[in-house]
């Protein structure tokens, strides 16, 4: 029944999809309740609905294809975790992906080699506008984020240019030092702000052993950085996992349940 259900939530999220560019704020009001309009980008996104409001629950995927539905992916996702959690949670679609905008940006996979999104500042604030919108609609008064790849880079850099803004960080497969890996001028990660990150904001870093994208020594390297500046930080290794799924991983989930669960 649960695989019928989630195979009928793909049906309706890929007819419902749109390949939008711009949009203007009336245009997405009048998409529906699962569009928001922040920022001026208008975002569809998916909703869990659980019991716990106190907090929220927030998915932010990472670098795929442009036009990509990707709800169709994190939905089911985001019903999992709600009920793992009992936390409302939330599934966004970033500009360029499922039937989101492209008013200001265009998908994650858009320079992505040479200037990524995910590393300048301009997205990393429009961004924070985006969990701070989510998290006023839903009334919540904590944020858990769950990263994944680029998601996960950009939530380790917020969590110290925008301090207090998330409480719990979940970086699965994340890059937390991009001057490491490309031509960096303009671009920052989470090494950049590493002090000014809060010491009550807790940190989960999660890594595949045949993660080929983000490798394992990126996630040690930061984990033991994270440390040394006394900072609430975990590392959770996945045996046997790769880039793709890593988030949506058994022990990741069983991380973030376990997290949320106290």
């Amino acid at each position: 029944m649960k695989n019928i259900l989630k195979t009928l939530l793909f049906l309706v999220i890929s007819i419902t999809s749109l390949n939008a560019s711009t949009v203007t704020k009336a245009q997405c009001d009048k998409k529906g309740n699962n569009f928001i309009f922040v920022a001026n980008e208008c975002l569809q996104f998916h909703t869990a609905l659980a019991e716990n409001t106190n907090s929220l629950n927030i998915i932010v995927h990472g670098t795929w294809k442009a036009g990509t539905n990707i709800l169709a992916r994190y939905a089911p996702f985001a019903e999992d975790l709600a009920l793992q959690t009992d936390i409302t949670t939330v599934a966004i679609a970033l500009p360029g992906y499922s039937g989101s905008s492209t008013n200001n940006f265009r998908a994650l996979s858009h320079l992505s080699k040479t200037k990524p999104q995910a590393a300048q500042k301009k997205y990393l604030f429009f961004l924070a506008k985006v969990i701070e919108a989510f998290k006023k609609k839903y009334h919540a008064k904590k944020i858990n984020y769950i990263g994944h790849s680029a998601g996960a880079m950009m939530g380790a850099t917020l969590i110290g240019l925008k301090p207090n803004l998330i409480l719990n960080l979940f970086s699965a497969g994340g890059i937390y030092d991009v001057h490491k890996t490309r031509e960096t001028k303009g671009l920052v990660s989470a090494v950049d702000y590493i002090d000014k990150i809060s010491k009550k904001t807790k940190i989960f870093l999660i890594y595949g052993t045949k993660d080929k994208i983000s490798k394992p020594k990126m996630t040690k390297e930061f984990y033991k950085l994270a440390k040394s500046k006394s900072l609430n930080v975990a590392i959770v290794k996945v045996s046997g996992s790769g880039h793709l799924g890593l988030d949506m991983s058994d022990k990741s989930v069983e991380t973030i349940s376990n997290a949320l669960s106290h």
